[in-house]
């Protein structure tokens, strides 16, 4: 049962005892990421996430970080994205206290020190450049650019080799004091562990912290009335192909409606787009759906990758199927789906980690944590006739999205094709 928190100086504490697990996972969330940064600081919420991991007053070096969770058997990691900063480690319950420890001193105690910034930003940039050398990253980044241009949502989570480059050692320190503030922070926690102790030391460590407000995000005006595509051209074995619509905030009321529409189009071997694409056509290995929910807006994108020669044919496919599903789904596909959805979320709610990551993610963007048995009463209540209406409002010609990243040199008619 998950269980809810809130100390004297506003930091939210979620936990959830698994007393049959021998395994206990900590998740820090912070409001952080590229929907909170001016375009000269772009890439500042990663570059912090990463000089979280360099050294503390009491661990002075990387190696002291990764050693006190390697040591004990556990795993530790971090992640950007657009409206939060994640950091996490998995270890045995029986060093739960010590994880506890390591996770809120990097947190709380970070050294930001000269030497190891000027190492941390080379390393970013190999990341960067890391990420620039896989055409379908490259094409993850195109379609993000294509539908969202002029905004922290277009851009890469990481920044660019400019502003990486720019960010100083006072943007850093100023950054992390804006943003990483107890009432913009989430803890949870899953596993083997006792509540009332683990609260009384999580009071411990920031009852020494105040509590101040955050800086505001960068809302996002869409002003997108006709079909857009762009083309990188890369000399590529395959054409890398995303189509994206605009989809759905994360707090509307249809986004169990979405979810459902993205399972019954692209998730799984047994989805319309795989069976279509793949598997009565032959034209890719991996074609796939997925959606995201923003605070002010969403996407529905469509990933394939394929021969070249055959990327008209594909993208013709796509939005075939795309405006077939808006004709209607079926009763038998929406249960499917539904069981689909359900039932992926059980497997995972077997882990601590993934325990701890549903509780507190929710509890950040949304302000509340819906249990797995409340969603799918939600879930369960959506009908075909939501899913359709849904899909004639997201699935509309002038709001289609093309990234394509292969040998291509100019348009080569793929803009007549966006249409739907």
């Amino acid at each position: 049962m998950n269980k809810k928190f809130t100390t004297k100086n506003g930091l939210r504490v979620l936990i959830n005892q698994m007393p049959h697990t021998r395994s206990a996972s900590i998740s820090i969330y912070v409001g952080a990421g590229s929907r909170y940064e001016s375009e000269k600081e772009a890439g500042i919420s990663h570059f912090v996430e990463h000089m979280c991991f360099k050294g503390t007053k009491t661990r002075p070096n990387p190696k002291d970080i990764s050693e006190a969770i390697e040591g004990i058997g556990g795993v530790m990691n971090a992640a950007t994205d657009r409206e939060l900063t994640t950091y996490w480690c998995k270890v045995p319950d029986t060093h739960f206290e010590e994880a506890l420890d390591v996770l809120i001193d990097m947190i709380k105690n970070s050294l930001f020190e000269d030497q190891e910034i000027e190492k941390e930003r080379q390393v970013i940039l190999e990341e960067l450049a890391m990420t620039k050398d896989v055409p379908s990253y490259s094409a993850d980044l195109l379609i993000d650019e294509v539908m969202w241009p002029n905004n922290p949502v277009g851009r890469d989570v990481g920044g660019s080799k400019e502003s990486v480059t720019g960010i100083t050692k006072d943007m850093l320190i100023e950054y992390l004091s804006n943003q990483y503030t107890l009432s913009n922070m989430v803890i949870s926690i899953a596993g083997n562990i006792d509540p009332e102790k683990t609260l009384s030391k999580i009071n411990d460590y920031f009852e020494d912290w105040s509590p101040y407000a955050e800086r505001p995000w960068v809302p996002m005006i869409d002003e997108q009335n006709e079909a857009r595509l762009k083309i990188e051209y890369r000399k590529t074995e395959q054409a890398h192909i995303c189509v994206g619509l605009k989809g759905i905030h994360s707090l509307h009321e249809d986004r169990y409606s979405v979810a459902l529409l993205n399972s019954i189009l692209g998730e799984g071997m047994s989805s319309r787009l795989f069976l279509e694409v793949r598997e009565n056509r032959g034209l890719a290995y991996d074609v796939h759906s997925t959606v995201t929910h923003l605070k002010d807006c969403g996407s529905l994108i469509v990933y394939a990758g394929v021969e070249p020669k055959n990327a008209k044919l594909a993208i013709n496919c796509i939005l075939n199927e795309l405006s077939n599903i808006k004709n209607g789904v079926s009763e038998e596909e929406l249960n499917k789906s539904k069981e689909f959805i359900k039932g992926r979320l059980m497997l995972r709610m077997e882990d601590s980690r993934s325990v701890s990551s549903w509780y507190g993610s929710q509890e950040l963007l949304n302000q509340t944590s819906l249990t797995p048995e409340e969603m799918f009463e939600k879930v369960d209540a959506v009908s075909t006739h939501d899913v359709e209406r849904i899909a004639r409002d997201i699935i509309v010609s002038n709001k289609i999205n093309l990234a394509l990243v292969g040998p291509f040199k100019g348009d080569r008619g793929f803009k007549k094709l966006l249409k739907v």
